[in-house]
Parts: structure tokens; C-alpha cells; sequence
């Protein structure tokens, strides 16, 4: 999948059939009906095997699935969660040119039309977009009101004017397809505003601020990968007459990066926690999000060391997760931006 920068549709259908890509949904609507908590440990789990599962998964749930069950009518949410519990891929279409860390910079503008809004604008960078029936898309309604005009609707790939364009060539993740979208007076019905008018900055704020645990969880699901090939790996790999892993110096090595990740482990856990109980978890989301993605890079780039030369080649797959890694210091709110957060809370 990494070489063919692509995950295929049976896969994907598996998902489905494991119950992961609805877990929050609720039973009556076809999803798993479980918690937050729930959803960070399948992407956890996923992404030891391939992060680029685990972030199709992530959006899917903590962002999707969180922002329409959150924001959504119950119109909204009777028409298209049992969709996203059994067969639609979801996307969440916030990034444009001009807007990265200043998210809300946006230049995609909506204008009134009969019974509902033509959106016109292009998106950058967004996740699952090959892959996806549905996306939640920030525009502006009112270029003048700055971040009060922004408003969140749910698109279908089938409305008239909109269409997914280049496909991103990446690092890591390769499998997880990124995108950019093309809005050409797209028609998006008026029951398909999430949320209120003007209000979208909200959406996009407190539901980033639960994805940024969900990419903590992909991070701790990866650098759990990389740790337990590292491992295996020095059991078997014999030097100077015995395992390399019998050396001190490699086994320093490998309780400091076991004790990094767990120490990610438990910030992730508890955001997600909190998050459940309804407390305030904006400190901890960044937190874990920062912590998590600069542990991942550390431990995958151990386990590249400790394979040596074969670290470098793709015949193992500790390289992947290397790659792999260093998108968790980046989307979702770069790490400055995480510490920034983490210091407002804080002062």
C-alpha cells in the first residue's frame, strides 16, 4: 500500500464490517454506540501496523463522525451517520493555500442561492479525500466578518461543482491518500449547514481540539510498532557472539524509549478520558498531541538505528514508520501551534 500510495476498497469494506468506522454513532443508527475513549484505542491499535490505516480511521471518527453527531440536525444525523457507520468514507476539508496554522484565513467564500449555498473556493491537504462520499467543508459567508463569517457544510461528492483534484505525493503515510477539492459553485443544500450560520469557527475548534488526541493515539500506535520490531529484532541479531540486545548500551536504549512511549501513552489516555467526562481537555489535547509526535520520531528513528543498515531498506518496515512519523509534528495544528495553546492555558 505504501509503494502504491493507495488503500484498497476491501480493506476499507473490512473496516466497515470491524465496526471501527462508526464507533461513536450511535446503535439505532447503525454505528458501535461506544465512546471517544473507544475510538483512540482502535486508531492506537491500527496505526501499529500502518499509520496511514489509523488516520483513515482518526478522521473518520474524532472528526467526521464527532463534528456531524455534535453540530448536526437530527435530520443531519439520521440521513448520514448510518452512511458513515456503513460504507461512507468521511473527509474533513479545512486547509486552503492561504490557510495553514491561521486556519481561519480562508478565502473559500458561500453565497445564498435558491434553498441553500454555492460554495467556490479550493481546499489543500485534505485526508481520506480520494477515499471519501463525505466531507465537512469551512467557508466564509461574509469575507467582512473575519472568522465570524465562517460557516461548516457537509458535501457530498455528488453535488454539482465539486470534484477532488491532485493527489498529494508524500514521505509517509503514502497510503492515505491527500488531496486537494475543487469548489466550482458547488450546490449544497441548506440542510446541510453544520451548526449555525457565521458559527463554524466553533465547529472547527472543538472538534480539532479531539482530533489532536486521535493523532496523539496514531502516534503512540506507531512508535509501539517500531519499538516492538526494534525489539524482536535485537533478540535475533547476534554480534561480537551474542544478541545484540544482550549489550547494555542497546538496552538503555530500549527502556528509555519504552518509558517515553508510555509516558505518551498515559497523556493520550487521560485527554481522551477527560475529554469523555465532559472537562475542560484543551491543555491536555495539546499535550498529548506535542508529546506523542516528538516521541514517535525519537523512538522510530531508534528503531532505524538499532536495525542498522537494514533500518535504511525497505525489505523491513522499520523505515516506513520513520517516514511515517514526522507527519504528527505537523497536521492537525503544527507543534508551535500545540505550544502555544499549552502556554495561553497556562499564563
Amino acid at each position: 500500500m505504501d509503494e502504491q500510495a493507495k488503500i484498497p476498497r476491501a480493506l476499507i469494506d473490512k473496516l466497515f464490517a470491524l465496526g471501527v468506522m462508526g464507533i461513536e454513532v450511535p446503535e439505532s443508527l447503525g454505528g458501535a454506540g461506544a465512546r471517544f475513549f473507544h475510538a483512540v484505542l482502535a486508531v492506537e491499535a491500527l496505526s501499529a501496523v500502518d499509520p496511514s490505516v489509523g488516520v483513515l480511521v482518526d478522521v473518520q471518527n474524532t472528526l467526521v463522525i464527532n463534528a456531524l453527531g455534535r453540530w448536526g440536525t437530527d435530520e443531519l444525523k439520521r440521513s448520514l451517520l448510518p452512511r458513515l457507520a456503513s460504507h461512507a468514507v468521511g473527509a474533513y476539508a479545512l486547509s486552503e493555500a492561504g490557510s495553514g496554522s491561521d486556519a481561519f484565513a480562508l478565502a473559500t467564500r458561500a453565497v445564498e442561492s435558491d434553498g441553500g449555498f454555492r460554495l467556490t473556493g479550493r481546499k489543500l491537504w485534505i485526508t481520506n479525500a480520494n477515499e471519501a462520499d463525505l466531507f465537512v467543508v469551512f467557508a466564509t459567508v461574509d469575507p467582512d466578518a473575519g472568522y465570524r463569517g465562517i460557516t461548516a457544510f457537509v458535501v457530498d461528492k455528488t453535488f454539482r461543482g465539486f470534484s477532488v483534484g491532485k493527489k498529494e505525493d508524500k514521505l509517509g503515510i503514502r497510503a492515505s491518500s491527500t488531496c486537494e477539492l475543487l469548489l466550482d459553485n458547488c450546490e449544497v443544500p441548506r440542510s446541510h449547514v453544520l451548526g449555525e450560520i457565521g458559527r463554524g469557527y466553533k465547529v472547527a475548534i472543538e472538534t480539532l481540539n479531539e482530533g489532536r488526541i486521535g493523532i496523539g493515539a496514531q502516534m503512540i500506535g506507531l512508535a509501539q510498532g517500531a519499538l516492538d520490531h526494534a525489539i524482536a529484532y535485537t533478540r535475533d541479531r547476534k554480534q561480537f557472539g551474542k544478541a545484540i540486545a544482550e549489550f547494555q548500551g542497546v538496552q538503555f536504549q530500549l527502556a528509555r524509549a519504552a518509558t517515553e512511549l508510555e509516558a505518551a501513552r498515559l497523556l493520550v489516555y487521560n485527554a481522551a478520558r477527560m475529554r469523555d467526562a465532559g472537562q475542560p481537555f484543551l491543555k491536555e489535547a495539546a499535550m498529548c498531541k506535542l508529546f506523542a509526535a516528538d516521541m514517535a520520531e525519537h523512538v522510530s528513528s531508534l528503531a532505524v538505528q538499532l536495525f542498522g543498515g537494514y533500518g535504511y531498506v525497505k525489505d523491513y518496515p522499520v523505515e516506513k514508520l520513520y517516514r511515517d512519523a514526522k507527519i504528527g509534528q505537523i497536521y492537525e495544528g503544527t507543534s508551535n501551534l500545540q505550544l502555544q495553546t499549552i502556554a495561553k492555558q497556562l499564563i
